[in-house]
Parts: C-alpha cells; structure tokens; sequence
C-alpha cells in the first residue's frame, strides 16, 4: 500500500539576504499562490533566513533554509540540514562535500554542467564542477543554468522571459549521460532547480522583474515523497522533507506543462517487498512500476538506454537482472516533444 505524500517544491532560490530581489515573506507567497508546497530557500553563504526565525508554513507553504556554499566562480553547493555555514575558503569541491557531511548535513552540486553563454554570461556563467566523482547529489537539471545557456539572440532571450514553457524543452543530454555514469557506482540523487534570483529594478518602492518568483516557481518542481502527512510543526516537517532529498524519493517535473502531483515509480517483487526511488538492492525476481496521473509517452531506462516504452498511464516492466533503472515521461505541449517528468532510479546491484 502508498503511505507516500506527494510535496512539491520550488528549490535553489535566493532572496534578500544574498542577491536575490524578494524578502522571504514575499517569496512565501509567490510560492503559495503558485500551488507550490515547499520552499527550499538557498541564500549564497549565509543562513540568515534561519536565523531570522524565516522558517516555518508561511500560510500553505513550507519555508526551509538551507545555503549556496559559493567559492569564486564553480563548484558551488546546495547544502541543507546545518545550523552554521560552511567557510569554504581554501577548500577544494571533495573538501565541501565532506564538510557538509562531517556537520550532519546533506547537499547537491548546484548547476554542475553549466558551461555558460558567450551571449548572455551574466544570465548563464561557466559554472561547472570540477569533481563529479565526490558527489552523492547533483542538480540535475537547472532551468535558468541549462537554458541560459541556449540563449544565442535578443529574440531568445525574449523568448525564455515571456513564454519559458514554450522555450524549454528537455534537460541536456549532457547531463543525464553523466548522471548515468555516476549512478552506475553508486546513489546520486538528481534534484531540480530554478536558480531563482529575479533580477530586476527597484522603481518607486516596488521592484520591476524581467519575471516575477510566482512565474518562476510554476516553472520546474522538485517533488518528494515524504512518508507521513505534514502536521504543521517545523522540525516535525524538515525532517520529513530532507529524509526524502536525502534518500532520492523524489522527481523532477516540468510543471508549466502539466501538474504531475501522484506520478510514483518504484519495484516491487514477492511478499510485497518494495523498493522506492533511491533504494538500492540485490536484483532478481523485481517488477518495476510507474504510474502517473494522465497519459504520456513513458521510456524505463536501464543503465542510460531505453528498455521499455509505452504511451500509457502505467508502465510494468519485470527487470531483466541487475541495473539502474530511472524513468522519463514526455508530454506534446505548444506543439513540440517536451521532458515533463524525470524519477530518481531504482537500483538494482
């Protein structure tokens, strides 16, 4: 039986405590009239939301702060569950990671593959990471990042600020080949992010943005899959959040295509044994199920290639031995083939 709910968040965004335009209350709302469940606030360098007593349900949406860990230039990290900052002075991308881990923490390579736009760098910088192999979580796909760096004109960077959901297409193959190579060794979870910012001009009291949070946030999803309702207590709720991220049991969704509240991908085999996204386990005797809340073009990968395929609202496969397993889900939106739902992988070792 599913004793799984479904939470969605808007994650990788900065405010006014780093270089972002909007305070915390005003991106609580952004995100709350935007149907999104939760906040996953990420201030470069400073925790300072946490420490203004900023988190916490601001009406129906969930504000949790973790920061941007931000050398000059790459290898920046989204860390979460630390009371402190990491002083990453000196430190090289391995040094990083451990030091989250080391203070009980967890986190992701923020826009890992990012090679930036010669058009538009202030838009898309060369943001790589420079040690892929340290990392048991990356951001897998970037929605300013990776299609940043696709803006070549005036005329598309028009067209990613008006109409992102007709400008955004898939994630970079790029990224998901790596992803693969680093899943073969071991749990990498891959998260979704926006890289919010929101740059704009302060007019008369009142800021001016090329596009507003709310629109961002409708944008590209995080969904976890936390094991109990939430109840409205902060260390009660973070806890369930951050067990999910930490895990894998969780999906990336383009939201501005079609909601995707209710996809599930997990393996089940006898006796009712059941493995979520981000378990790992000894293959054999595993039938993979994925579920989703309308009809789409559904392809199960195994170790990066496409074993089965369906345009279905549910896809059984019984594993053909030891893999990782991971789904994509394509919709037609705006009349062009477009990544709506990426899962974390099952593994299967």
């Amino acid at each position: 039986m599913d004793r799984l709910h479904d939470l969605s968040c808007v994650l990788h965004l900065h405010s006014t405590h780093s270089d972002g335009t909007g305070t915390v209350p005003e991106i609580a709302r952004a995100a709350e009239q935007a149907g999104a469940d939760v906040v996953l606030l990420t201030d470069h360098d400073t925790l300072a939301a946490r420490r203004a007593g900023e988190e916490g349900w601001h009406g129906a949406a969930l504000v949790l702060a973790g920061h941007e860990v931000s050398p000059p230039g790459r290898n920046h990290y989204l860390a979460f569950g630390l009371d402190e900052e990491i002083r990453h002075r000196g430190l090289t991308p391995a040094q990083i990671v451990a030091a989250v881990r080391e203070r009980g923490g967890f986190g992701f390579a923020a826009h890992p593959f990012a090679s930036g736009s010669g058009r538009f760098p202030r838009v898309s910088a060369d943001m790589r990471w420079e040690d892929l192999e340290c990392l048991d979580g990356l951001e897998l796909w970037s929605f300013l990042a990776d299609n940043g760096q696709r803006l070549n004109s005036i005329r598309d960077a028009v067209r990613f600020i008006a109409r992102p959901e007709r400008f955004v297409t898939h994630p970079p193959e790029h990224n998901l080949r790596e992803w693969d190579r680093l899943g073969a060794s071991r749990r990498v979870v891959g998260i979704g992010g926006l890289d919010a910012h929101q740059f704009g001009l302060r007019v008369a009291g009142r800021t001016l943005r090329a596009m507003s949070y709310r629109r961002s946030f409708e944008q590209l999803r995080t969904h976890v899959l936390v094991a109990a309702e939430p109840r409205g207590e902060l260390d009660h709720d973070r806890e369930l959040v951050y067990s999910a991220l930490r895990t894998g049991r969780c999906y990336i969704a383009f939201n501005a295509i079609a909601r995707a509240t209710g996809f599930r991908f997990f393996a089940e085999r006898f006796r009712g044994e059941r493995l979520e996204m981000g378990g790992e386990a000894a293959g054999g005797g595993w039938t993979l199920h994925a579920r989703l809340p309308r009809v789409a073009d559904v392809r199960l990968l195994r170790d990066g290639e496409v074993v089965a395929r369906a345009v279905t609202q549910a896809l059984m496969h019984e594993a053909q031995g030891p893999g990782v397993y991971r789904v994509e889900v394509r919709l037609r939106s705006h009349g062009a083939e477009r990544t709506w739902i990426l899962s974390n992988p099952v593994y299967l070792r």
